[in-house]
């Protein structure tokens, strides 16, 4: 039976360091550190994650500005938002919740996001320097997902990594963390023919599809190191991509969900914030 993998404990953990690291920054630098947060529409689990975002900045010692837009607000209202933050020599990063709202353009509003602000690592600097293997703000799951794999007694090197799912927020940046580990890296998606044959091979496995339990004990090989990153609602609660009850018996250590990536994602939010402070104060 697989090891369950806690991330809310290692997220603890990363918020307790964090709390030192900023309150040393404000002794270094004579000011807070700063996170602006927008949310545009009403959308109930955004609502939520934007909660838990200002609920654990202020955990660590970070201030947080919270920007909350109407459902049918203009794009340039939004855009003129993103340009102060981003003019506001206080503000330290910038993050807008995802999804918004269908009329906007997500890719167009994010690029008004200057880097060395960008605390999701949503940027095309941000992302193209995570592909370069430079130094860049990186993306908060997948920078979750790697701590919890690099906190197992488990040697990433020459293992076979497989990700199934290529979202420019997961599956992408997750395999180029993977492949900058020295694993070995295949990435799987809804059209790729045969996928329990190669979810099968994988010695690290990461679920980034979106569908209820859709990884089954016979798609994944005995004493794999499983990583569910999906959050689904369902009428009996939250599950994640993996039957977890069923794969537990199968893998050597397996992410929760609830209680395993989760909780990562919003720890390492906290620390790009405080990378991007420091950035900006070139320290």
């Amino acid at each position: 039976m697989a090891i369950i993998i806690d991330g809310k404990a290692l997220a603890t953990k990363i918020k307790e360091n964090l709390k030192s690291d900023v309150k040393s920054f404000y002794e270094r630098f004579k000011r807070q550190i700063t996170l602006a947060v927008v949310l545009v529409g009403n959308n109930p689990a955004s609502e939520v994650y934007v909660k838990n975002k200002i609920k654990a900045a202020e955990n660590v010692g970070i201030k947080s500005l919270s920007f909350t837009l109407p459902e049918g607000t203009e794009e340039t209202e939004i855009e003129n938002l993103i340009r102060t933050l981003s003019a506001d020599k206080s503000v330290d990063g910038i993050l807008v919740q995802l999804p918004l709202p269908k009329h906007l353009n997500e890719d167009k509003i994010l690029a008004l996001i200057p880097p060395e602000k960008d605390v999701d690592g949503f940027t095309a600097e941000n992302v193209g320097n995570t592909v370069l293997f430079k130094d860049a703000i990186k993306s908060c799951t997948p920078s979750g997902i790697m701590y919890m794999l690099k906190s197992l007694p488990v040697s990433l090197s020459g293992k076979h990594a497989v990700v199934i799912g290529r979202s420019n927020i997961v599956g992408k940046p997750v395999s180029m963390l993977l492949l900058q580990e020295n694993c070995t890296v295949s990435i799987c998606h809804s059209k790729t023919e045969n996928l329990k044959e190669i979810t099968k091979q994988a010695d690290i496995l990461v679920v980034a599809i979106g569908r209820p339990k859709f990884v089954s004990a016979d798609m994944v090989k005995k004493g794999a190191v499983v990583i569910d990153v999906g959050v689904n609602r369902t009428e009996n609660g939250l599950c994640g991509d993996v039957d977890f009850q069923a794969v537990k018996e199968i893998a050597s250590y397996i992410s929760p969900v609830p209680g395993g990536v989760g909780p990562m994602t919003i720890a390492m939010l906290m620390k790009n914030a405080y990378l991007c402070a420091l950035r900006r104060e070139n320290a």
